[in-house]
């Protein structure tokens, strides 16, 4: 979203300003300050408020506050109008921002029922206003976006008129670039045929022009891939100011007649003012207030300490010895209780750890919590009658054990369950010393909670510091709406309070639920001298407040705001002063405070004192700089002071990173405080402790600063004039991303002014940042209303982007919406961050909505690769030569030796010679899905039947020699006969995969294509098929008059050909085979009888086949080596094959290894998907196997056919899961064989075992090969495809230059052999770019020979291994198909790597597959879950793929399982699959466009 062409930022700043002059409204502000920057630092005057402007300003507040119920924590005017000047500006450049594309279903299912019902603020309304998502188009709704017109669209179907679309995205992209650009880029552009495609299109034109200046592109050597490091900018904004120095607080003087602890003044006041009120308490559902007495207080409290150190086990082992640390589990609702045992725990001299109340199993953060105490040695949990009653319970009545709690005795501690103390027992009333008085818990940005622990003495000083502070004096009334459990709740009203005697009047959540006034009731009821509030209960107050006339706030002398150290308070205070000045009100009355658990209070500012206000521009901030805005008004930030330092503490600023130095006086840092009134350390972690509570800040020249040491308080701020403090933000929401800090409130800030009203619910925002490619990501996530519709949510979550880009100059990782009320809360119900984080780095946090943007955030991925001048093949030999580099190149064994057979030259001379020589003996038996032989045939068997064969293609198809003939047959023995028949007539066959009955439209029409490209003139098959050819179902998909004769082959003729045709040319053509490729292409080979002779020939040679032997073959048989080792082989070597169809292991999964089982037999081929299938099937069953007793012992090698590169992972799953049964994993390897030779390599029998290497990734990206160990990072393992086959040369080279290159670099396998195909037959649409497959000659060195490019990288590696010569054995290494290979960013990417990452990112992904489309990278997932998580995979998928590949992907597409279209052998069909993508065929469930 950068400015137009490339300018500086210093002119972009400017030109901003002036753009934004027009509409930036002069807002009367409620208090005026000048800051002045001068030699000093600042100077600040605060000009009080006159009655005219608070009149205006407030009916303007109440205007505002009528509509709706934002969360106001963040509410600022000024800060509203500047987002709404940002998104001004981004709207008048018609920025297009793509939108998701939603399944119907899945906008339907977010039903109300899964929201629990507003309470009356949210002001929801038209409840059923939900379903009306689904039937606006979004096409429209882009339409409408990006061109402002109304809502006038009419609901219409998903699927809206492609080419209207398209026509109105370019028209968009007309008005996004100007028309010179929109020429520029349309040239280029890919036709626009679909809705899915016309999107692609938006998004590639979007990106063609980036938001920053695109990286200098330049060649990277080698491994040196560094990601792009920012240099530092020497325009930044810097630091100028002097070094700051530590500011002290005034002398504490001793207070008169103060107790020396705690204890001693409630003894005090116990025993001269037992009638006094300490505590009055108002349940929401009581309808009179209950009060405390000091008195009460006193004897409960004694009652309570007497009965934890003398009733709790027996008098000679006692559970609760003093020091131990107690729980203390209370509800919010229930101070007088509470406040109690804090005083009994002081009196027992026991430590209480007050928590808060476990809801449920389950709730956010309850095991962090379980953490804290299992640390603190807890194992006492105090608690009230009432408390206990709602506690979850399990079966047998006792309290539930929760997640991570360590094993707890609850005791109650109302007096009904406790014994009178003796009158001679009385509790040691000491001075406050350095034990340990109580631990405050805190959790930290990662979820994980700390206990900090406060000493006595401190105690008791931060309570004198806060009565000398605050002017309290004795007898005072104090209303108290804070968590009374920690922090200033518990400083003021339940310690400060009993050291002063003062009466608190608490107001509970519940109460401020029901009723926001209340406390502002409270105050005018017993005419309080303080409150202690927090901003949100100020907003509430307003919004619930209806001019009621007996309001006085008169008797106020103090309202201390608790989280008035947060910038976004002030909008609130403002705006409750403007209302509330006429009913007696003061405007110094309102006293912001910072404070901290480690440092306890760090500032308050004094009643009666006037503040000081700075208005700070943002973006300095973000560098860490203060610089007050100079005028522009759009990022700014408002601070206003908290005070000075506190009497007897020192306060210091010291920068963030490194070593604790003194910040300058214009730099943002950490406030440090020094003083006897903070905590001492995190319990039992000392190391974290040192850091945090042993801090020594150093001046520049390293010279301690004071020879006290400092807390960090965790607040960050600077110290202003007159030692003035204020705080910009909190370390916990510093986000530091690209070099910029930017504080998680400010975000929200922003977000929340964009449309707060009608969108988001109740203000639930929250915002964090995750570590992806060496950086901090911001994430928003925010509750939607139950009513809001897909097009609000869209709208609003572009205009929130542009939004924050605006106003803080940095890019959104990702913004997810979710249903409302179902973020993890917090127990006085705000969203619980950390569980909130865990939750969306874990993949589920369940969105309904979701914008990933990388690209724009993305700034640091490595340099693109810049293609430079090809180095010359000869340069490339000599290079290597001189280096000592080996070229790669490789062969098999010789093939000279000959043996009986292989005097034939042709097959079918083969099988009449068998069927003489060894009639009886059996070649196939075919197994059954019951795992029983089904059928066998013997050799004289087999050559009848072809004869047979033959006479019928004579006789009823009237064929000649030559003719093409397509056997359509299901795996098994009748598709051998009609092979060996067909060759016995002299025709050519083509076997074709049989048509599934179940899939029969899209499987028919494959058929037909390849008996079409192939040329039959007849087709065989049996009965049953030639019935489904002619079935209606198969009509509708090809009409049956369309194919050539069928002859069906169930009953053949009775006498046999008179005449077998005998080949006479070694060289003509024995068989077609045909095959889909992974990347989608139809290709047949021709296979010669030379050619097929020869693979019989080197198979038999490597795999020691003899008629003796037995194999199994779980193989589909119509194409390929799988083809081979059905039908050719055992008829060549005379061995004994076992088939058994892979069709079948969908119904009996283990028919396979239990076949190789019973027949004993030592070799076994298989493909990837029988493998994948037996893993999946079989991992739970190999126990019951066993005791069925299967038995692998004998298997010497189980061979994986395949045409890609080895499955590592997959193969070591299936060894681990066998080797029960006796699995040896050396037996398991893989062959390659490719379309231009069926078989390359194959194990075999002798010969060293399949090596396995790691190579570098990243390496392999610039078609280098880098060996690494084992585990390093960015390692890819690859195995060995087995050993060369005899006869056969491989070379690798450079598929540009054609010319040889070394072992340590990436290139195309080349095959040389007598069992190369001649040729394509023709492959489908693409004839002439293949056509020097067959006959490539290199174009250096070795110019002669004629070698056959297999169309797949590899390279080859000298092991240290020797092969049965003795030779020191080259093994060979496929990385994948050339065809696949996607180049982006000037790197090149195998589709199975980046679906390896992307498969082990989420749970619920069960296949994925990727390819590229105009230079996206395009994601497609399986969901293995419900619709309602589809989103979850978006992030995971984009972070994992950036991490790991460093790469951007462009879409994210979810779809349900079995979409990814798979070949007969496993092979991902990823081109099919793109085509269905742009031709919007595949029914997502979501499309997630990344921007």
């Amino acid at each position: 979203f950068g400015p137009k062409g490339d300018i500086t930022q210093k002119g972009y700043e400017k030109k901003r300003s002036k753009l934004l002059q027009a509409y930036l409204p002069h807002t009367p502000g409620n208090t005026h300050t000048l800051f002045y920057q001068a030699a000093y630092g600042f100077y600040c005057r605060r000009i009080p408020v006159t009655p005219s402007s608070s009149s205006s300003s407030s009916s303007r507040y109440q205007r505002r506050r009528s509509t709706g119920t934002r969360d106001e924590r963040y509410r600022s005017d000024v800060h509203s109008e500047a987002v709404q000047a940002a998104l001004e500006r981004h709207s008048e450049r018609k920025m297009a921002v793509l939108l998701p594309s939603k399944r119907q279903s899945l906008i339907g299912q977010t039903s109300m029922d899964t929201y629990t019902p507003p309470d009356s603020s949210s002001g929801s309304d038209a409840e059923g206003s939900l379903g009306r998502a689904g039937g606006v188009s979004v096409d429209s709704w882009i339409s409408r976006a990006l061109h402002g017109s109304p809502s006038t669209s009419s609901s219409s179907s998903s699927h809206s008129n492609s080419s209207a679309n398209a026509a109105r995205l370019a028209e968009t992209n007309m008005h996004s670039y100007g028309s010179k650009n929109a020429c520029k880029y349309s040239q280029g552009s890919v036709p626009v045929s679909s809705r899915v495609s016309a999107k692609i299109q938006q998004l590639v034109n979007t990106l063609k022009r980036p938001k920053r200046r695109p990286l200098r592109e330049f060649f990277v050597e080698d491994f040196e891939e560094l990601l792009e490091v920012q240099q530092p900018d020497p325009s930044l904004p810097r630091p100028e100011g002097a070094e700051s120095t530590p500011i002290q607080g005034e002398e504490l003087n001793g207070l008169k007649n103060c107790p020396a602890s705690l204890e001693a003044a409630l003894l005090r006041w116990g025993a001269i003012a037992p009638k006094a009120p300490c505590l009055t308490t108002t349940h929401s559902n009581a309808k009179q207030p209950y009060t405390l007495t000091y008195g009460k207080l006193w004897s409960k409290s004694l009652k309570l300490a007497y009965n934890l150190l003398h009733k709790l086990g027996s008098k000679q082992e006692p559970i609760i010895h003093p020091g131990d640390r107690v729980a203390l589990v209370y509800p919010n609702n229930d101070p007088a209780a509470f406040m109690v045992a804090f005083y009994g725990c002081l009196l027992a001299e026991v430590v209480p750890v007050p928590i808060e109340v476990p809801l449920t199993k389950k709730d956010a953060g309850s095991q962090q919590i379980g953490f804290l105490l299992g640390s603190c040695g807890v194992g006492v949990a105090l608690t009230s009658d009432a408390c206990h009653k709602g506690l979850p319970k399990s079966a047998s009545g006792d309290v539930m054990q929760f997640k991570g709690w360590p094993k707890l005795l609850w005791v109650l501690t109302d007096s009904k369950h406790l014994s009178k103390p003796p009158r001679e027992w009385f509790p040691l009333i000491k001075d406050a010393n350095n034990d340990t008085a109580y631990i405050e818990y805190k959790t930290c940005k990662d979820g994980s909670v700390l206990g900090i622990t406060v000493t006595r003495m401190a105690m008791l000083t931060h309570c004198q510091t806060l009565t000398h502070t605050c002017g309290y004096s004795e007898a005072e009334t104090m209303v108290n709406v804070l968590d009374f459990k920690k922090g200033i709740g518990l400083w003021h009203s339940v310690q400060m309070s009993v050291l002063n005697m003062l009466h608190v009047v608490s107001v509970p959540y519940a109460l401020m639920k029901v009723n926001p006034l209340s406390w502002i009731q409270k105050v005018c009821q017993y005419k309080a001298k303080v409150a202690c509030v927090k901003s949100r209960d100020l907003h509430w107050a307003l919004i619930a407040y209806k001019d009621q006339s007996d309001t006085n706030m008169s008797s106020l002398r103090m309202l201390l705001v608790a989280d008035g150290s947060n910038p976004w308070s002030i909008s609130s205070c403002d705006a409750f002063l403007n209302v509330f000045q006429s009913m007696g009100l003061r405007s110094e009355v309102i006293c912001p405070c910072a404070g901290s658990p480690e440092a306890l209070t760090v500032a308050v500012r004094r009643s009666g004192l006037p503040g000081g206000r700075g208005v700070l521009s943002m973006t300095n901030l973000s560098h860490g700089v203060i610089r007050v805005d100079n005028g522009e008004k759009l990022s700014v930030l408002t601070l206003q002071d908290v005070g000075t330092a506190m009497p007897g503490a020192m306060v210091c600023v010291v920068k963030l990173e490194g070593v604790p130095q003194l910040c300058k006086t214009d730099e943002i840092g950490e406030i440090c405080v020094s003083s006897v009134a903070t905590g001492t350390s995190y319990y039992g972690l000392t190391g974290m402790s040192k850091n945090t509570f042993e801090v020594c800040p150093v001046a520049c020249d390293s010279g301690l600063v004071s020879d006290c040491v400092f807390v960090r308080s965790g607040l960050l701020g600077f110290v202003g004039p007159g030692g003035m403090i204020f705080i910009s933000g909190t370390l916990e929401g510093l986000m530091q991303v690209g070099g910029r800090k930017h504080n998680a409130d400010d975000i929200i800030a922003t977000a929340l002014a964009v449309e707060p009203m009608k969108f988001i619910y109740r203000g639930r925002t929250v915002v964090f940042s995750v570590n992806v490619l060496y950086d901090e990501r911001i994430v928003l996530v925010a509750e939607q209303r139950p009513d809001s519709t897909e097009e609000e949510s869209n709208q609003w979550m572009s205009r929130v982007l542009q939004a924050i880009d605006g106003i803080h100059q940095v890019g959104v990782y990702c913004l997810a919406l979710v249903p409302a009320n179902t973020l993890p809360k917090t127990p006085l119900g705000g969203i619980h961050l950390s569980e909130t984080k865990q939750l969306f780095l874990e993949g589920a946090l369940h969105p309904c909505s979701i914008l990933m943007c990388p690209h724009s955030c993305i700034t640091n991925l490595p340099k693109p690769r810049q293609k430079q001048p090809e180095v010359g093949p000869a340069s490339v030999m000599v290079g290597n030569l001189v280096a000592g580099k080996r070229m790669a190149q490789a062969s098999g064994r010789d093939l000279s030796h000959m043996e009986d057979n292989e005097q034939f030259l042709f097959l079918s001379e083969v099988l009449q010679w068998r069927a003489q020589t060894t009639p009886d003996h059996i070649l196939y038996t075919l197994i059954n899905s019951r795992g029983a032989i089904g059928s066998s045939l013997t050799c004289l068997q087999l050559h009848k039947r072809a004869e047979k064969i033959a006479t019928l293609l004579y006789e009823r198809g009237q064929l000649r020699d030559g003719d093409h003939v397509a056997l359509v047959y299901p795996p098994g023995l009748d598709l051998i006969a009609a092979f060996y028949g067909s060759l016995y007539a002299g025709c050519i066959p083509i076997t074709v995969r049989p048509p599934h009955p179940q899939n029969i439209s899209t499987t028919l029409p494959t058929v037909k294509m390849i008996l079409e490209v192939s040329r039959s003139v007849c087709v065989m098959t049996t009965q049953a098929i030639s019935k489904l050819l002619k079935s209606r179902d198969a009509s509708v998909a090809v009409d049956f008059k369309s194919w050539p004769p069928i002859l069906e082959t169930d009953d053949l003729p009775k006498r046999r050909c008179p005449l077998l045709y005998k080949p006479c040319d070694p060289d003509s053509l024995a068989y077609l085979d045909f095959s889909v490729s992974t990347t989608g292409m139809l290709a047949g080979v021709k296979m010669s009888h030379n050619a097929t002779s020869a693979l019989c020939r080197s198979v038999k040679l490597q795999c020691e086949l003899y008629p003796s032997r037995e194999v199994a073959v779980c193989l589909d048989p119509y194409c390929g080596l799988g083809f081979v080792l059905w039908c050719l082989c055992s008829v060549y070597a005379g061995q004994q094959s076992v088939l058994i169809s892979p069709m079948d292991l969908e119904v009996n999964p283990a028919l396979w290894l239990q076949s190789v089982s019973q027949f004993k037999v030592r070799d076994t081929f298989c493909s990837y998907s029988v493998m994948e299938l037996c893993t999946r099937s079989l991992s739970s069953l190999t126990d019951s196997l066993k005791a069925r007793g299967m038995d692998l012992t004998r298997v010497r090698s189980c061979v994986v056919v395949a045409e890609e590169r080895p499955r590592v992972a997959l193969t070591q799953s299936f060894c681990k899961l066998f080797k029960d049964v006796g699995l040896h994993p050396r037996a398991v390897s893989t062959a390659f064989g490719c379309r231009v030779n069926l078989a390359v390599c194959l194990q075999g029998t002798s010969g060293p075992d399949p090596t396995t290497v790691y190579v570098d990734m990243r390496a392999l990206r610039h078609d280098r090969v880098r060996l690494v160990e084992r585990g390093s990072p960015h390692s890819l393992a690859l195995m060995e495809s087995g050993k060369i086959l005899p006869g056969v040369r491989i070379i690798i080279a450079n598929p540009e230059t054609k010319g040889p290159i070394g072992d340590s670099h990436l290139g195309e396998i080349w095959v040389h052999s007598p069992q190369n195909a001649s040729g394509y037959f023709t492959v489908f649409g693409e004839e002439n770019v293949r056509s020097d497959h067959f006959g490539a000659r290199l174009s250096f060195g070795d110019t002669q020979t004629v070698w056959a490019r297999t169309g797949y990288l590899g390279f080859l590696r000298r092991t240290d291994l020797t092969d049965a010569s003795g030779e020191r054995h080259d093994a060979l290494y496929v990385v994948g198909a050339l065809d696949e290979v996607m180049e982006l960013r000037g790197m090149k990417y195998h589709p199975i790597d980046i679906e390896t990452s992307i498969i082990r990112a989420h749970r619920n992904i069960t296949e994925c597959a990727v390819f590229t489309w105009t230079n996206l990278l395009v994601v497609v997932v399986e969901l293995d879950g419900s619709e309602q998580e589809a989103l979850d995979l978006v992030p995971m998928v984009t972070n994992v793929v950036l991490e790991e590949h460093y790469l951007i992907v462009g879409v994210v597409v979810v779809v349900d399982s079995g979409v990814i279209p798979i070949n007969s052998r496993g092979e991902k069909q990823r081109m099919h699959l793109r085509d269905g993508f742009l031709a919007d065929q595949l029914d997502p469930i979501y499309v997630a466009y990344n921007m």
